[in-house]
């Protein structure tokens, strides 16, 4: 029988409450928010089942060691007193990540890993007089050392390649949206499958394949060829076929209509190359439109959800830009709830509609807001007085 023990799920600043919400309903136990990380308890088969179908998770730590450590002494030493033949053969490979985040050690991250890929190899060849090799793209074991304040923890990768890369993109457009913050602002608006869905700047896609695969509940990284689990030495195919088979048995069709614009042509091209390659295409369309040209020809509430190009990519009047999507949604998109994300908060006071949601979320280095804007049908004042005038 798998027992339980403690994983801690990596992920971006500003979406550690909704994987807290995805690992609940997945059946994880013990939830503890940290930050850009979610710790819980599961056994083997949990392992397997949250790397494939976690929407917001980076990568999957299995912690096998944690102690106090004051110095790199303590560090070597600590590290050395694992057994690690339980994990790795002699002859295997591995590759060690580090993040440091103490006082105690003045030496940056990439020394720590040295330090520890030393300890390991030490390790090896006092006892076994010969070492693994380190292989930076396709180790056997992950290993990932962590020191927050005098805390070290030690634990095994099982995710590998960062959960974000899904395997269904290959075609890209200039600063994608990373497929974990895609996911991360679908979950955050609240859509589940039940209305329309519309991305009106769609790039390469990933907003619509990753709303598409919540929509159906297709499992996140189900495209995904290799998870690092799968190389270590209890990994166990029967327990992760079932576990992917039972996931596979949940998914559903969703009915109501994905459409992403863009206009850009290579935009579209791009984009419908990696909805085909995500197998979603019987559920998104992808359209050669201005969204400045558009209108809403879908009839119920609508999701609007995009990433606009930001100033950094944009080679023109920004306010100008930002003040003609506030209009476009306001004059030709009621009955909907729009959802944008952008680093540049001063472009935002040109959309001229009021926020009722703010969320500082971070687009790889740059720090955001994905606000919500409320579209009615005519009017917030007229629904507002008519409500008043049903009360009198």
């Amino acid at each position: 029988m798998n027992r339980d023990f403690k994983m801690t799920a990596t992920t971006l600043f500003g979406l550690e409450s909704v994987l807290a919400e995805e690992l609940k309903k997945l059946g994880a136990q013990d939830i503890k928010e940290g930050i850009r990380s979610v710790s819980f308890r599961g056994d083997k088969g949990f392992m397997y089942k949250a790397n494939i179908a976690l929407r917001t998770a980076v990568r999957i730590l299995k912690p096998i060691k944690t102690c106090k450590v004051y110095d790199e002494e303590d560090l070597y030493e600590a590290i050395q007193k694992i057994k690690w033949e339980k994990y790795l053969d002699a002859d295997g490979t591995f590759a060690i990540g580090a993040v440091v985040n103490s006082k105690n050690f003045t030496s940056n991250s990439h020394y720590i890993s040295l330090k520890s890929k030393d300890a390991i190899a030490d390790y090896f060849r006092h006892k076994y007089h010969k070492r693994p090799n380190v292989d930076l793209k396709y180790p056997d074991v992950k290993i990932h050392v962590h020191i927050q304040k005098e805390w070290l923890t030690i634990s095994l990768d099982s995710s590998g390649d960062s959960l974000h890369k899904r395997g269904y993109r290959t075609a890209t457009n200039i600063a994608p949206i990373n497929e974990v913050l895609a996911a991360g602002m679908v979950l955050l608006s609240g859509y589940t499958g039940d209305e329309n869905f519309i991305d009106p700047m769609c790039g390469s896609g990933t907003i619509l394949i990753e709303a598409a695969m919540i929509a159906n509940n297709i499992p996140a990284n189900i495209n995904r060829k290799l998870f690092a689990f799968e190389n270590w030495k209890d990994y166990d195919e029967d327990l992760y076929f079932t576990i992917q088979d039972a996931l596979l048995k949940k998914i559903h069709s969703s009915h109501f209509k994905i459409m992403g614009f863009d206009k850009a042509p290579s935009a579209v091209q791009k984009a419908k190359a990696n909805v085909e390659n995500a197998n979603l295409d019987e559920f998104i369309g992808v359209h050669h439109v201005n969204f400045f040209n558009s209108t809403k020809e879908v009839f119920g509430n609508t999701t609007i959800l995009f990433n606009p190009p930001y100033g950094e990519r944009l080679n023109i009047d920004v306010n100008e830009f930002y003040k003609k999507i506030g209009d476009t949604l306001k004059h030709n998109y009621p009955g909907s709830t729009a959802w944008l994300i952008t680093s540049d908060t001063d472009a935002l006071k040109s959309v001229g509609l009021r926020t009722s949601k703010r969320i500082a979320l971070k687009n790889a280095d740059l720090d955001c807001k994905f606000v919500k804007y409320e579209l009615y049908e005519g009017s917030r004042k007229i629904k507002t007085r008519k409500s008043n005038s049903e009360d009198e």
